[in-house]
């Protein structure tokens, strides 16, 4: 049993780590879960700008991805629909009204333009072997923009969630170079679906956002929906109007939905509503009004953690820094081994090394000879020639020695030296190019991915206010029905929310909902259980004693009874007013003792009260002062 507990404990920790690291949560990075880079990296393989059949990238994603074809369809559709990195081709289906994509087999993808430059470079990318070890897979792609807040995510694993909003991409760029200048800058996100949106309560990713759908006034007794909030469909926000209508929170006449591209949900209004007054209620009870919480959770540097959008936007800073660094660094190195090459192979032949070989017999003495005939020319190098340097020579046609020309070589070096020279002055300030390269792609790219959430400061809508309606119950305390569909000489103006306090002579009160019509044996008080009227009551008890107490009613639990005097007491006097007095007359006595309200302390109402008289005695009368 002790192995058992052992060895659970042990792959429970595998799980949840697994979880946490390989399927729910995103990386810092590349912003990227492991079967979305697994995807692109599939289909960076097979890039040759044509359309693939999602079907065939399922099937090779699946070299590399240990869970089967469906999460891999599914993981492909949903990042090819948030409309950055993948190219469509065919029905995906749609994030407005929630249908779904058709099958793998119909449809198609390539990646985008933009994946294709800002994604990958095998030279330096860090690679592991798959799960199968058949294949090597990317541990992160190397991503020279934000990713993480661009695409946005989600995922739940053991223990820990993260939801990322999408963010726009110009605003993304924009602030890495205010990072990079060491200038101030501020972010909000921008959901695919549009809407409007309160970002006041956002602090840099760690609180919530509030969006409203983008509703437009067509007539007096017609409103359209334009765009919906994020996380919401059509289908969705429909359904939570005609719950709204059913509940009698909204009144309307008709709804039709007639999205394709775009949004456009149609709201009729019957007779006595009208637009301008609805829409508070529609943002009140329907999803065109909804609040979302950001929690931004990342893997960084093998372990999971939790940051702000401002330190993720540092971090891609500095990580950009080091990736262009590193191809800068790989560029100089190709074109200083073009320039030797270029110029060792002009001195081989514009010195005619290669007539000092033609009579060596052996290949080791073609290479000593070849070594101590450019030892004169290792100035004009940029180091000395290998051994595979000088098989690179051997290799050279005759037809070329013949036709070479030396002006056109020197030409040659001379662009690969100024290309050099700008290589190596970029080297000098990396942050300076890093800078020039994203406000390259700002421009090329803004006017592809436009803001679509607009921002505006959203009031509280007072629910309860808007639903508010006055009603007026009825009651007659010689029949002891009460409700709204009572007809009687008394009446109490309340609304919708308000509980009905009632009294009984045999001292029980209980709170109760506003009913239609309902009986209440022995009723002496009907009133809205406010919990600050105070009531006053003289009863008997079973020896004869008055007893007196005054008490507000401000606790109870609806429909259950309570009793305000003792269970054998006979209620004598009772008021719900502020002042007044009683008079009591002793047994046996003509002396009559009058008692004003403030005399009785105010008391629980389930408190027995004070004793009025040592003596049994009888309430002659009570009188009220103010009415």
């Amino acid at each position: 049993m002790d192995d058992l507990k052992a060895q659970m404990k042990d792959y429970f920790l595998q799980y949840a780590s697994y979880v946490v690291l390989d399927r729910a949560i995103p990386h810092i990075v590349d912003g990227l879960k492991p079967v979305q880079r697994r995807i692109l990296e599939i289909l960076f393989r097979q890039t040759d700008e044509k359309f693939h059949k999602v079907a065939n990238m399922v099937g090779q994603a699946m070299q590399l991805h240990p869970h089967g074809d469906a999460p891999i369809y599914e993981a492909l559709v949903n990042l090819a629909n948030k409309g950055f990195l993948l190219d469509r081709q065919g029905n995906f289906g749609n994030i407005y009204t929630g249908d779904p994509s058709a099958a793998a087999r119909y449809i198609e993808t390539r990646l985008s333009s933009l994946a294709r430059e800002v994604l990958f470079n095998p030279e330096i990318t860090e690679t592991t072997p798959s799960y199968d070890g058949r294949n090597q897979e990317p541990v992160t792609l190397p991503a020279k923009i934000p990713l993480l807040l661009m695409l946005g995510a989600d995922g739940i694993a053991v223990g820990m969630s993260t939801r990322i909003f999408p963010h726009n991409f110009a605003e993304l760029l924009e602030a890495e170079i205010a990072f990079l200048e060491g200038k101030t800058f501020r972010l909000f996100p921008d959901f695919p679906t549009g809407g409007i949106m309160d970002k006041s309560e956002y602090d840099k990713g760690r609180g919530k956002v509030k969006l409203r759908a983008k509703i437009e006034i067509k007539d007096p007794k017609t409103l359209v929906i334009k765009e919906i909030c994020y996380g919401t469909t059509t289908e969705s926000l429909i359904r939570s109007i005609d719950e709204a209508a059913k509940k009698g929170k909204i009144k309307i006449e008709s709804i039709d939905d007639y999205t394709a591209k775009s949004v456009e949900i149609e709201i009729k209004l019957p007779r006595g509503q009208y637009a301008e007054e609805l829409l508070d209620a529609l943002y009140g009870f329907t999803e065109c009004e909804v609040t979302l919480h950001s929690q931004i959770v990342v893997i960084k540097e093998g372990l999971p953690a939790e940051m702000d959008v401002h330190e993720v936007i540092g971090y891609h800073a500095e990580q950009l820094i080091r990736f262009l660094k590193r191809e800068l660094e790989i560029e100089r190195d190709r074109l200083l081994e073009k320039i030797f090459y270029k110029t060792l192979e002009r001195i081989f032949i514009e010195n005619r090394i290669y007539k000092k070989i033609e009579t060596i017999k052996t290949l080791e003495g073609i290479h000593t000879t070849l070594a101590q005939s450019f030892k004169p020319y290792l100035k004009k190098l940029l180091r000395e020639p290998t051994e595979e340097d000088r098989d690179r020579l051997l290799q050279i046609p005759i037809r070329r020695i013949s036709q070479f020309d030396i002006d056109k070589n020197k030409e040659e070096i001379s662009l690969l030296q100024e290309s050099l020279d700008k290589v190596e002055k970029r080297l000098k300030n990396v942050k300076k190019y890093a800078i020039d390269y994203l406000k390259k792609l700002i421009e090329k790219y803004k006017d592809t991915f436009p803001r679509k959430t607009k921002f505006k400061a959203i009031e509280e809508i007072d629910r309860r206010s808007i639903e508010t309606k006055e009603i007026k119950v009825g009651y007659d305390l010689a029949s002891g029905f009460v409700g709204t569909k009572v007809t009687g000489k008394d009446s109490l103006p309340c609304t919708n929310f308000d509980k009905l306090l009632l009294l009984s002579k045999d001292g029980v009160y209980r709170a109760i909902a506003i009913p239609e019509k309902q009986f209440i044996e022995k009723i002496c008080f009907v009133g809205v259980a406010d919990k600050k009227t105070v009531f006053t009551a003289v009863y008997k008890d079973e020896k004869g004693f008055l007893w007196g107490k005054r008490f507000v009613v401000d606790k109870f639990i609806l429909e259950k009874g309570y009793r305000y005097i003792d269970e054998k007491g006979e209620l004598q006097f009772f008021s719900h007013k502020s002042d007044g007095e009683i008079e009591i007359k002793m047994k046996g006595e003509k002396k009559v003792k009058k008692i004003s309200f403030g005399e009785i302390p105010l008391m629980g109402a389930q408190t027995r009260g004070i004793r009025l008289s040592e003596e049994k005695a009888s309430v002659m009368k009570g009188r009220v002062v103010n009415v």
